[in-house]
């Protein structure tokens, strides 16, 4: 049973959109006014199991603005389909009026002046009443956590992952999966899944040597819900060693391993499962594929790829679920599940807007004795932002703009290049940018700046070959996140051409001049893979390029044509 209206349909009214002075307060008497903690949390109780996910959360404890994508592209069976629809279009899709709390939360238009209004969203102390309010009305409920918890932020970097492991403990969740948490190391995520009150959960992940599952997470976890048997199978990320350092956790091997996940689902049929749900990091494109391989799969809980999706999505027999990031949604689906088959569902997905929704006081308190000690550290003010600064997108964000120019400017080069990744929150026009700020869009275990010479050849091989993990029609080969961030440089994509040829027109956008595939070119960036690479972190290369600045303007980014999109 699907409602197209169950999210947040409060209709306008008149609505008064304030300067970039006049936030604050007033946003969060316009948001009170439109909406309410009730409106939020209203639901028509259904069937008898409930389940909760949240997912990508990547170490936002407090609230923050997030901006939806612009451009999110698919390829192949994908075009056109969601995930793959964004702003008027998206909302003409689920009939979303403009400059609504919707809009506001699911798409891009119009994000400075409807953050002004409607203000932040998001903060664990937030989510934690709105998962109070739902055990409430079912106490069994479920709380499934979709993995990128314990990475993303200052406090999560400066304590190895301790702050979000706290705190989302006190948020109770039945069970998780994973994917940035390896990059703290495998000996560190050992020793926190030892620890842990919930299941760690991950069918695919696997003994490098031996080749078979490892003893240190599970594969699935049965659970009793409203009379109901529910076997949850964890899916981690397929691809970490591919798109994150593989001498991190080098016990470990992970892949898609969709036939072990058939095994899974029919092993736990076998034991009385009634309802079996997939909790997982593969990606929005890739659960719907594996959703059309693998029967017997009621719910996927899609993670990784950061969308929020106002409906499932139906994939034969299976629902996925789309929950988005950052902290900013939670999805609550309620199932009427008979004699072993799911009758019905209702969904919502319910964001949460700060200024709304009431902060639990237990875990507000906790979410602030985890930052006490580095606070004089996270409010320093390194400079101010005339531009708003956001990162998702396919190919660029204002964020990696400006982590591109720093990079050119502090590590002198011609070119720069930024991992293609969607974590990280907003800042709007007229604000201070303060260290945490920075650490908000650069903090990872391997964050050193590089700075190498390549030939024009090899850059161009580096385009096609992460254009392809992005934009190859088949989603079992999508590899990695969004498209590399390149400062200094131009070029053209068809993203419909075969790798090897979608990228034209490389220009040195310093001097006009077409990149030769013989001239060799000084190279900047950060996040590589390989072990070993040394140069200062990013974090100190933003912040001193800020300094400098003072405040920063990020003009449009022109310098990339898209063809096919």
């Amino acid at each position: 049973m699907i409602s197209r209206r169950d999210f947040l349909q409060t209709s306008m009214a008149t609505t008064a959109i304030y300067g970039a002075a006049g936030f604050g307060s007033f946003s969060k008497l316009a948001a009170q006014q439109l909406i309410t903690q009730d409106d939020l949390l209203d639901f028509d109780t259904f069937g008898n199991v409930t389940l909760m996910h949240v997912t990508d959360i990547h170490g936002q404890l407090k609230p923050i603005y997030f901006r939806e994508p612009s451009v999110n592209l698919g390829v192949g069976d994908a075009l056109g389909q969601v995930p793959h629809i964004t702003g008027a279009d998206f909302r003409r899709l689920y009939d979303i009026e403009d400059g609504s709390p919707s809009a506001y939360a699911l798409t891009y238009d119009d994000f400075t002046s409807l953050a002004q209004e409607y203000g932040k969203v998001g903060g664990l102390d937030r989510v934690a009443t709105v998962i109070k309010s739902i055990r409430a009305a079912r106490p069994d409920a479920l709380l499934l956590d979709g993995g990128d918890t314990w990475h993303g932020s200052y406090t999560n970097l400066k304590t190895e992952g301790q702050d979000m492991v706290n705190v989302m403990n006190a948020l109770k969740p039945d069970a998780m999966t994973f994917h940035w948490e390896f990059t703290l190391g495998s000996d560190r995520v050992r020793e926190i899944v030892q620890d842990l009150p919930f299941a760690a959960l991950g069918q695919n992940i696997f003994d490098q040597e031996w080749d078979e599952p490892t003893e240190d997470f599970e594969s699935y976890k049965f659970f009793e819900s409203g009379g109901v048997k529910v076997a949850v199978i964890g899916q981690a990320f397929p691809y970490m060693p591919i798109a994150n350092p593989g001498w991190m956790f080098p016990e470990y091997s992970f892949g898609i391993r969709d036939t072990r996940m058939q095994e899974m689902v029919d092993e736990v049929r076998a034991k009385g499962a009634e309802l079996v749900v997939c909790l997982s990091h593969n990606g929005f494109d890739v659960d719907k594929k594996m959703a059309g391989r693998v029967t017997g799969i009621d719910v996927i809980l899609a993670g990784h790829t950061h969308d929020a999706l106002p409906e499932p999505v139906l994939v034969g027999e299976t629902i996925i679920i789309a929950s988005g990031s950052n902290g900013k949604f939670v999805s609550r689906v309620d199932l009427d599940i008979r004699d072993g088959k799911m009758m019905g569902f209702r969904h919502k997905l319910i964001p949460i807007f700060s200024d709304v929704i009431e902060p639990d006081a237990d875990v507000a308190a906790l979410i602030d004795l985890q930052r006490k000690p580095f606070e004089s550290e996270l409010s320093e003010v390194i400079g101010q932002t005339d531009s708003l600064l956001y990162r998702r997108g396919n190919f660029a964000g204002s964020w990696d703009d400006l982590i591109c120019d720093a990079l050119i400017d502090q590590r002198d080069a011609d070119i720069a290049m930024s991992p293609g990744v969607r974590w990280g929150p907003s800042i709007l026009p007229g604000q201070d940018i303060t260290r945490e700020d920075i650490y908000n869009v650069t903090s990872m275990s391997y964050g050193a700046a590089y700075r190498t010479e390549m030939t024009g050849e090899f850059i161009k091989i580096i385009l096609e070959d992460v254009g392809d993990n992005l934009f190859n029609v088949d989603p079992y080969k999508q590899q990695g996140g969004d498209m590399v961030r390149v400062g200094g440089l131009a070029f053209t994509i068809d993203i419909n051409k075969p790798q090897g040829e979608r990228f034209t027109d490389l220009t040195l956008t310093k001097t006009g001049e077409l990149i030769d595939p013989a001239k060799t070119y000084v190279v900047a960036g950060w996040a590589s893979v390989n072990e070993g690479t040394e140069g200062p972190q990013i974090w100190d290369v933003v912040e001193n390029y800020i300094r400098k600045q003072g405040t920063v303007v990020v003009p449009p980014n022109d310098n990339i044509k898209i063809i096919g999109g």
